[in-house]
């Protein structure tokens, strides 16, 4: 097995950062509840603390997932890159202003052989980095909540809930999801991680994490 150096193009860094920012300002809307309504507040409110929030915690959880499949690609010889789906960067700011969210921002595109082991491994790394992010959050939400920091609070519980919603819905054995290609490669490997992964994401909007 030979293995690529992991780099990055100029194109993929400005699709990595258009994608990042669109996601911040997307979420940004649709966490203070969408609409006109939703913009005029954050406007009036100041725009730099909810987008700041949106770019650390559901920016980072999405372009750290694709990042992660990107990673291991190359360290399985791929070529790997990459590339912002506009239009769906595009949809993802105007369902935020109807009131909910559908964000797509794109995808890591490899070329080269691999075993159905290696291509389990590549869809897997993305919802364990989010498993990790949302470890990473937990203490984030504990030290704000005991400083009493309403935004350091808000980062964690938000980052938290996200990337384990990410982690379970990317995991679903449907479609292009990473699921269907776990559970191609293994079924152990696919119930040991899906399974608590729901569990941990269905408890935490049980009790409201996020909002």
């Amino acid at each position: 097995m030979s293995v690529s150096r992991l780099s990055f193009s100029s194109k993929e860094i400005q699709d990595l950062a258009v994608a990042w920012v669109a996601l911040g300002v997307a979420f940004a809307i649709f966490f203070a509840g969408g609409g006109q309504r939703a913009v005029v507040g954050i406007l009036e409110g100041g725009v730099f603390g909810p987008v700041l929030l949106s770019l650390l915690t559901a920016g980072v959880g999405f372009l750290l997932h694709e990042v992660a499949h990107k990673v291991v690609a190359v360290r399985y010889g791929q070529v790997a890159e990459f590339r912002a789906d506009y239009g769906m960067l595009f949809l993802a700011v105007v369902s935020s202003l109807a009131g909910f969210i559908f964000a797509a921002p794109g995808a890591v595109h490899h070329r080269g052989r691999l075993t159905r082991r290696e291509h389990g491994l590549i869809a897997l790394a993305g919802p364990a980095t989010n498993v990790a992010l949302a470890v990473v959050f937990l203490p984030v939400l504990v030290v704000g909540t005991l400083v009493g920091s309403d935004f350091v609070a808000l980062a964690g519980s938000r980052g938290l809930m996200i990337n384990l919603f990410l982690a379970a819905f990317n995991m679903l054995p449907f479609g292009p999801l990473d699921g269907k290609t776990v559970l191609g490669w293994s079924k152990t490997v696919f119930a040991a991680f899906f399974v608590p992964a729901l569990l941990l994401t269905v408890g935490a909007f049980v009790l409201g994490l996020g909002f």
